[in-house]
């Protein structure tokens, strides 16, 4: 029996029961869930260590290296979002004092670069407006000026809407002694990716966009120059949770008996192994054709309202998350709180440089569909009826 007197009392909210909207999610991520990912999550509970949970798992890399067409021993699911695997692969990757090159065309840039900074790496950022994407040219004089051991490219910068080319960077790079680490968060299973034959050294992707998995798990592969440069460290990477090192063992990636390291999220991983499943049967190639027929239905649907698209260059748009360039006189967030409050569906404002300057209409997964286009598009046109503008 406790011997002192409570001073906080049990909260009345906790003592409702949970109440949680329906909403189609047609922002940049998290989206919806695929049923039968949703349906994992009730599954009973097995510990982290039980040889069931390692079959799990081992499923799931083979759905990783599916997803990432690589042959990489050393991938594995890491316990976190999608900026999770980004830290965790600069965590290893740098040491204090590497250079370290960094395409900063979005938000995902400028966070690498952070990252980089608290490291304690020399970071030479590439600055480019939101809507650019890099040229093998503009990579190569950075290689040559800041001889850099990694470079940094968002595949699919979801801030601005932009797909980044990426054959002959891989090899650019190596002919630089330079591994290339690439961000494909937003672009996993919308747009074709080949991580093997494209020379990408480190590849992250996160559960909750093309995936259609709850948010808190993400993807990553290292190639044997990665991992090389990652066990020829002359220091001890700064966390503990996301040295890959132990990972690899957790994950079964080093052929040795499986150390605990920490509790990874049972029912997540669950989750992330069905929608993996759903895209193995779907097939690689339906999903990135799907993908780009329901975006180009949106872009005709959007140009037909009068909207503008953000990025001009009809081959480096994003096929997964399209930006719109905010209409004149209108203030992006009554279009946001309008479609939202009328017609329960989430569409996003800009994201960093792209704040205040774009719409952002996400089609992820199962949600890219053209009957979904057909609802935001109603819904659009509406809002663009109702809502405020300013005509000076």
């Amino acid at each position: 029996m406790a011997s002192h007197q409570l001073y906080v009392a049990p909260p009345e909210a906790l003592l409702k029961p949970l109440s949680v909207p329906s909403r189609l999610l047609l922002g940049p991520g998290p989206s919806n869930l695929a049923p039968r990912a949703q349906a994992a999550s009730g599954l009973p509970l097995i510990g982290h260590m039980h040889k069931e949970m390692f079959q799990v798992m081992d499923e799931i890399k083979q759905g990783i290296q599916y997803a990432f067409q690589t042959r990489n021993p050393l991938t594995l699911a890491v316990s976190g979002s999608g900026h999770c695997a980004l830290e965790t692969a600069l965590l290893n990757l740098l040491e204090p004092g590497d250079s370290f090159l960094v395409g900063a065309n979005g938000i995902w840039g400028l966070r690498a670069a952070d990252i980089g900074e608290r490291i304690g790496a020399h970071v030479h950022p590439m600055i480019k407006e939101p809507g650019g994407h890099y040229t093998l040219q503009e990579v190569e004089e950075g290689l040559t000026q800041h001889k850099p051991v990694l470079l940094f490219l968002t595949h699919g910068e979801s801030s601005t809407g932009v797909l980044q080319p990426l054959d002959g960077y891989g090899e650019l790079c190596h002919r630089y002694q330079c591994l290339l680490l690439v961000d494909a968060v937003a672009s996993l299973g919308g747009s074709p990716i080949y991580m093997d034959q494209q020379g990408i050294d480190v590849l992250y992707s996160g559960s909750q966009k093309v995936l259609n998995s709850p948010p808190g798990t993400s993807l990553l592969s290292f190639s044997s120059r990665a991992k090389h440069k990652v066990y020829m460290r002359r220091t001890k990477p700064f966390s503990f949770s996301m040295d890959v090192m132990l990972l690899a063992n957790l994950w079964g990636c080093d052929n040795k008996p499986r150390m605990y390291h920490h509790t990874t999220p049972v029912v997540g991983l669950y989750s992330l192994r069905e929608s993996l499943a759903l895209m193995a049967e779907q097939g690689l190639e339906s999903s990135w054709r799907r993908h780009h027929e329901a975006t180009a239905y949106l872009h005709s649907r959007l140009q037909g309202l009068g909207l503008q698209l953000f990025v001009r260059d009809p081959a480096t748009r994003l096929p997964t998350i399209t930006t719109v360039a905010v209409p004149a006189g209108y203030d992006w967030r009554d279009i946001v709180s309008y479609v939202m409050d009328h017609f329960g569906i989430e569409i996003s404002g800009g994201l960093g440089p792209s704040m205040g300057k774009v719409l952002r209409i996400g089609l992820l997964g199962c949600n890219a569909s053209r009957e979904n286009v057909d609802h935001v598009a109603k819904a659009l046109k509406e809002a663009l009826q109702r809502c405020p503008r300013n005509k000076l």
